[in-house]
């Protein structure tokens, strides 16, 4: 089975060369699967149940999110609904939405974790503790994945070799910057310590260059325009056999143009 996990997804300018590439990349590669990470989807900052129907509408079957899937108060009722998105499970209980998803395939159930890391990130409960449980809830599941939204590549590193044989990929998201060091870990487990992001080539994590540079320069507070220009799409392909939950292969994607 071949899971396609991509990388943020910044704003409209993401959003919109989402909905050009990824029929192509899906059928290019046989993409089963498809997860993105959404939490930044939103014009400006955020995910809204409008940019949560554009990603499902470009292919994607599920949605991950991060440290501001909050900062838009309309998305609090479908987190609560949708079970095709998916917030933090370390996050506060009776915080809006589910940490856990599960995707019935038919010949074979995907369960989805999405954490947060503690590192350099707001407030929230130990991933590694909460994993533990969330592991519980998807035991029957024989695909099984984690999206690590953290700022520390220890961090994710740890996570990584902790669920090693117990999962079959971890992926890191937050950063917006690929990194290089796809691997299969020594138990079986995909991993890439971050996937990157869907969005201008041109900017700041996808935030036009001049206001970042601003808000450095003063530490004032700026609103978060995304830049338009070129696009790119980063992600990952994890090739995952259906009876071991093992994965395969990893290939690591930046598609531009």
């Amino acid at each position: 089975m071949i899971i396609l996990a991509i990388g943020d997804v910044v704003g409209t300018p993401g959003c919109e060369y989402l909905r050009r590439r990824l029929p192509t990349i899906k059928k290019q590669y046989g993409v089963d699967f498809c997860i993105a990470n959404g939490e930044n989807s939103a014009a400006g900052n955020g995910i809204t149940p409008q940019s949560a129907d554009e990603l499902f509408e470009c292919g994607v079957d599920l949605i991950t999110t991060g440290n501001h899937v909050y900062r838009r108060r309309e998305i609090y009722e479908r987190l609560d609904t949708c079970r095709d998105i998916i917030r933090p499970a370390n996050y506060y209980t009776g915080n809006p939405g589910k940490g856990v998803a599960v995707a019935d395939m038919g010949s074979v159930k995907i369960g989805v974790i999405n954490l947060a890391g503690n590192a350099f990130m707001d407030g929230s409960n130990n991933p590694f503790t909460c994993v533990d449980a969330c592991l519980e809830e998807i035991k029957d599941c024989r695909i099984k994945l984690v999206d690590f939204h953290a700022e520390a590549t220890g961090e994710k590193r740890a996570l990584g070799f902790y669920l090693d044989g117990k999962v079959s990929a971890v992926f890191g998201t937050h950063t917006h910057v690929q990194t290089a060091d796809e691997q299969i870990l020594p138990e079986g487990t995909g991993y890439i310590t971050d996937l990157g992001m869907t969005g201008t080539v041109q900017s700041v994590l996808g935030v036009t260059p001049q206001i970042i540079i601003t808000k450095l320069k003063t530490n004032m507070p700026s609103r978060f325009d995304n830049n338009e220009g070129e696009c790119m799409l980063n992600g990952c392909l994890f090739e995952i056999d259906k009876q071991s939950g093992k994965t395969l292969s990893v290939q690591r994607i930046n598609i531009r143009g």
